[in-house]
């Protein structure tokens, strides 16, 4: 009989935002929980909290439910090195973490064999999209199974909080008329134009 799958109430809201669940929601939900744990906040309602990932993931989308920290707000900054790295900060402890996902992945769960027999055919292209499915629902949940330790490095860092959101008037852009902010124009003979008018 197949085990059942728990599924979190905090896990369930990442879900609903996100769409689906797969390995990547998993890494941003246990590094966004355990930096509350390690920050010792609650979720940001302004710019209190600050993450840097360095990669544009599925990750991402557990730390905006999670941590309340968005692109909108400016204290979602997604440096997309394709490196499994997230760094978070605390504005108000003066404190950050920065989590590396390990080299090794080992399966944990009650599966192993069945697991083993779809990573092999997933490496090697030979997998059907049902046994795609099954090999990624096995590695979700066996992730969320697994102690943090297992699966990230975590460092504190002395780094300081990037810079809040930055504030600026829009005008209107020389070529296009379209309003852009102006700390993003660039000068040129006609004036101050928005990027892509600068590029023509």
């Amino acid at each position: 009989m197949e085990k059942e799958f728990n599924i979190p109430e905090d896990l369930q809201r990442c879900i609903d935002f996100h769409g689906h669940i797969c390995p990547g929601m998993i890494y941003g939900y246990k590094v966004a929980n355990e930096a509350l744990t390690l920050l010792d906040f609650m979720r940001s309602i302004d710019e209190e909290v600050v993450v840097i990932s360095e990669n544009d993931s599925c990750s991402v989308d557990a730390f905006q439910i999670i941590l309340g920290t968005t692109a909108g707000k400016g204290n979602l900054i997604i440096n997309n090195y394709g490196k499994n790295v997230y760094t978070v900060f605390s504005r108000k402890n003066n404190k950050a973490f920065r989590f590396s996902r390990k080299l090794d992945y080992t399966y944990s769960g009650p599966y192993k064999e069945e697991f083993e027999t779809l990573e092999n055919k997933f490496s090697d292209g030979t997998a059907t999209p049902t046994e795609r499915a099954r090999q990624k629902k096995l590695k979700t949940f066996d992730l969320l199974d697994q102690p943090f330790e297992n699966i990230f490095e975590t460092v504190e860092t002395e780094l300081p909080a990037p810079s809040y959101a930055e504030l600026s008037p829009s005008v209107s852009c020389a070529k296009c008329n379209e309003m852009t902010m102006k700390s993003k124009m660039i000068d040129s003979d006609s004036g101050l134009v928005c990027i892509p008018c600068s590029k023509e």
